[in-house]
């Protein structure tokens, strides 16, 4: 029995030292002393599963890997022998048969292929071809290596601890931390030409940190701090798989983290009706009346006094129309004719005032001094239409008309279609007498939804066929290539709104289209819709005591990250959640209307009312730059809101949102309720 027992033991010695090597992981260990230069050692593992070094250890490191579903589970426990330890922890994992030249690195909510649409000013292959980053700067705590050549990747994921986290004293070098955290960090390295998978606990950020907007500072490797007898326990999971490209490659690894994380709705006990009453409040405080032009003050505005300002936006930041019409729709359905009377005054004033001798949008500028931006947007531009257009199939249905507002729209999409250019792109910006001020086509899926809405109520085709000459461009330079870039107005980089904007305009299009061309569409979409989720967390990040956030129990499960160069996190839904059941009803993909379900319950979590304002000062005007990671407008920092903001458009993202019916019922495939 004894010879069995020892067989067993080598054997089991063998097996995890063949895992080693198949996995190939490197690690190292810096020790700290307070006042002095760390100390760096490089592990080997000696096949008992312990880690040691050319010289004594202050701790005892054990590795143990273990066989998963397609890849390995590393842990690694570290104990302090004698004293007071400062420790940091770094795995490198070699993927051998790649090179990392050919490769494209994943690392959801902040990095896409290489990161080439940002700036050299924000993380991208500009500055480095290795990053290792937070783990809360990231939707999911993962790093992918996907390589074309033969369509085989890797992912590291790790297993999420009790969520702990301290405030940092210094941005960037050797820093001990002041107390617990469970945030690690994450990434890829190029090592000799070949990719490798990196992960570390507690975090570092390398080659440089990323803080604020087009901001980087030297990197930071942090230390925590262990006494005599302590054992801290890290675990993550190196997963293997085969995708045919990029795309798929994101969809499985959305997939598989998914059903890893299993995120559940967040017990607010919100209802709809609550949320939009309370929303509504927004819509009185912020009326601005003062002026010719009407609007809803709702951007440039500070948190703890939420005044009425001049600035104004028909889209993007503002969406004072599509406010508008919500405020018309909820007051007469309530009783709130204080409500509608605004609203119809916006309405109105907009037929007056709203529009350029050439026959565009005012669509942003300070109506307080009468100037408004000589540059035009396709974004803004579009949302003005779709907010009008959903406007007046409310009225028709209501047995009012409004044909000189028809007659605006009308101009505002002839204007807009003689900017279309031969591969069906739209130019980002532009202005009155339509030169190309910025050519970038990532906005253009904006226009396509306006174009399909234009259709189903002018019932002219020359709608549609410009909406499929967009699609065109769409599925070539954005879906194929898996390319999300560049459709919020105030960054150049891969961004969430770009993959949203895609799902919906797809979306819109298999409303207006039937048979084959309407199953490709949907197709399409959802292949888009991985891209967007991909921007949505499914794990909840920790925040220190004192940072409001985690004073109030904030949980960021099901809330997206904005952009390469944005690292906040936002409300920025709409229909999404709607997108996302038509999915699973049409699919039976079921892991999409589960999520929509943590997404609407999450987002409404923060609802500033009487005895929990989260430091908003009105009731209803909802928070924006919501900053869960060390990044920052420069205000405020991680657990706060920045100081300024722009309700305009949260608002009405959420309520959106809270009328999952209202695209179908504009294509008459409902009833208004």
């Amino acid at each position: 029995m004894k010879k069995i027992i020892f067989s067993i033991v080598c054997l089991i010695g063998i097996i995890t030292e063949i895992q080693a090597q198949a996995v190939k992981i490197q690690s190292k260990l810096a020790i700290m002393t307070p006042g002095n230069n760390a100390v760096e050692y490089t592990l080997s593992d000696g096949g008992n599963g312990i880690l040691s070094a050319d010289k004594a250890l202050p701790v005892e490191v054990r590795r143990s890997l273990a066989e998963t579903d397609g890849g390995t589970e590393v842990t690694i426990s570290i104990t302090a022998k004698s004293g007071v330890v400062y420790y940091n922890i770094s795995q490198t994992c070699l993927l051998a048969g790649m090179r990392h030249a050919d490769c494209e690195f994943y690392m959801p909510g902040f990095w896409y292929h290489k990161n080439l649409r940002s700036p050299k000013e924000a993380p991208s292959f500009h500055t480095s071809d290795s990053w290792e980053v937070r783990e809360d700067r990231l939707s999911s705590p993962l790093t992918g290596v996907f390589n074309p050549a033969d369509g085989s990747y890797s992912t590291v994921l790790r297993t999420v601890d009790a969520p702990a986290e301290c405030v940092l004293q210094n941005l960037s070098g050797d820093v001990i931390l002041t107390g617990k955290t469970s945030v690690g960090s994450t990434g890829f390295r190029n090592v000799g030409g070949t990719p490798a998978l990196v992960f570390s606990f507690p975090y570092i950020e390398a080659p440089k940190r990323y803080i604020r907007k087009l901001t980087l500072i030297p990197a930071v490797r942090t230390f925590e701090k262990r006494e005599k007898g302590e054992t801290r326990t890290i675990k993550w999971t190196i997963h293997n798989g085969k995708a045919q490209d990029f795309s798929q490659f994101v969809e499985n690894v959305w997939n598989y983290t998914y059903d890893t994380f299993k995120p559940q709705p967040v017990n607010t006990g919100f209802t709809v009706e609550y949320a939009k009453n309370t929303l509504s409040n927004f819509f009185k405080e912020s009326y601005n009346g003062a002026y010719n032009l009407k609007f809803y003050s709702g951007e440039a505005i500070h948190t703890d006094r939420c005044e009425k300002v001049g600035a104004y936006q028909i889209g993007f930041v503002g969406r004072s129309l599509l406010n508008a019409f919500n405020a018309l729709e909820y007051g007469e359905s309530n009783g709130r004719t204080d409500l509608v009377a605004d609203a119809n005054s916006v309405f109105d004033s907009h037929l007056t005032y709203g529009f350029s001798p050439s026959g565009f949008f005012l669509e942003c500028g300070d109506v307080a001094k009468g100037h408004y931006n000589k540059v035009l947007s396709i974004r803004r531009q579009s949302e003005g239409v779709f907010a009008l257009l959903f406007y007046l199939q409310y009225e028709k249905e209501n047995g009012r008309k409004h044909p000189e507002m028809e007659t605006k729209i009308k101009t505002v999409l002839a204007n807009l279609m003689s900017l279309i250019q031969p591969d069906g792109s739209f130019p980002r910006k532009f202005d009155a007498e339509k030169h190309i001020i910025d050519g970038t086509g990532g906005s253009t899926p904006s226009v396509t939804v306006p174009l399909a809405m234009a259709y189903k109520y002018f019932k002219d085709k020359q709608y549609l066929e410009c909406a499929k000459k967009t699609i065109a461009y769409l599925e070539k330079e954005i879906i194929d290539k898996a390319d999300y870039f560049s459709s919020t107005l105030d960054a150049n980089c891969e961004d969430k709104e770009a993959a949203l904007a895609a799902t919906t305009a797809l979306y819109y299009m298999a409303h207006v289209t039937k048979g084959a061309e309407r199953t490709h569409y949907l197709q399409q979409c959802k292949k888009a819709a991985y891209f967007c989720l991909s921007w949505y967390y499914l794990w909840d990040v920790p925040f220190a005591q004192g940072q409001m956030l985690g004073d109030v129990n904030f949980k960021s499960r099901g809330w997206g990250n904005v952009s390469v160069e944005n690292n906040h996190i936002d409300v920025f839904i709409f229909e999404f959640t709607s997108i996302l059941d038509w999915l699973t009803a049409e699919t039976g993909e079921a892991r999409f209307a589960e999520f929509a379900k943590v997404i609407t319950s999450s987002m409404l979590q923060l609802m500033p009312d009487e005895g929990h304002y989260f430091n908003i000062a009105k009731k209803g005007f909802y928070p924006e730059v919501v900053q869960h990671t060390t990044w920052d407008y420069g205000r405020n920092g991680k657990g706060f809101y920045n100081d300024i903001f722009a309700p305009g458009w949260t608002v009405p993202s959420l309520w959106q949102m809270l009328t999952p019916d209202r695209v179908a019922v504009y294509f008459g495939e409902k009833k208004r309720k």
